[in-house]
């Protein structure tokens, strides 16, 4: 009995750890942002619109001016907040353990799609060209920073999908913590906060971050 006893505690514990996990992610992904009454704010799936604009860049082997990479860094942080919101929606329904429609999944891939080449459209204008003194260091941690916070995004859904039907058939879920873990550290607030002071520095604005409104 004893036995039986400490087996269900660990598996409780177990559970209790999931759960504490990924509402770290959750809430760290949105660090430092206001907290507000969104209960009129939400969006259904079918209202959703599909951002039809995202960093695009064909240069390779160029020297870029400040300019020209100021405004290169707008357009990549405006896209992925427009596409975070775009895909808020459908993600609520994933964590609530429901299905999308096929309308919705349709929508949902196209989002994740964007939202994919947005990043590495980004990272390959950084790395494939000359930036401005100051800028490379800096533009490699918002790269990293957005890159992460997106796989963060769209691969929980995916585990907590999984975990509702392992619950569903009595299985305890297991998680691929390291994965996370790792992901997880690239996006903080510590790391958020020299985002937003070289964005200050440089004079971006920019939607992300809940910067503008």
């Amino acid at each position: 009995m004893e036995h039986i006893n400490r087996e269900g505690e660990e598996v409780s514990m177990r559970w209790v750890t999931y759960c504490f996990l990924i509402f770290v992610i959750l809430c760290g992904c949105s660090q430092n942002e206001p907290i507000e009454d969104t209960e009129d704010e939400i969006l259904s799936t079918q209202d959703v619109e599909i951002p039809s604009n995202i960093f695009t860049s064909e240069k390779q082997n160029k020297k870029i001016d400040e300019e020209e990479v100021n405004l290169s860094i707008k357009t990549y942080l405006d896209s992925y907040e427009e596409l975070t919101n775009a895909s808020s929606p459908f993600l609520d329904v994933l964590y609530e353990g429901e299905d999308l429609s096929g309308n919705e999944l349709e929508k949902f891939e196209k989002i994740s799609k964007l939202t994919k080449e947005n990043d590495e459209n980004f990272s390959n204008y950084i790395l494939k060209n000359t930036l401005p003194e100051g800028y490379q260091k800096e533009t490699n941690r918002i790269s990293i920073y957005i890159t992460a916070s997106n796989e963060i995004l769209y691969g929980l859904d995916g585990t907590l999908s999984n975990i509702t039907e392992d619950l569903n058939e009595g299985i305890i879920p297991e998680i691929n913590l390291g994965s996370i873990k790792s992901k997880t550290e690239a996006v903080n607030g510590r790391e958020q906060k020299k985002i937003e002071d070289f964005l200050d520095e440089k004079d971006i604005s920019t939607k992300a971050f809940g910067r503008e409104t």
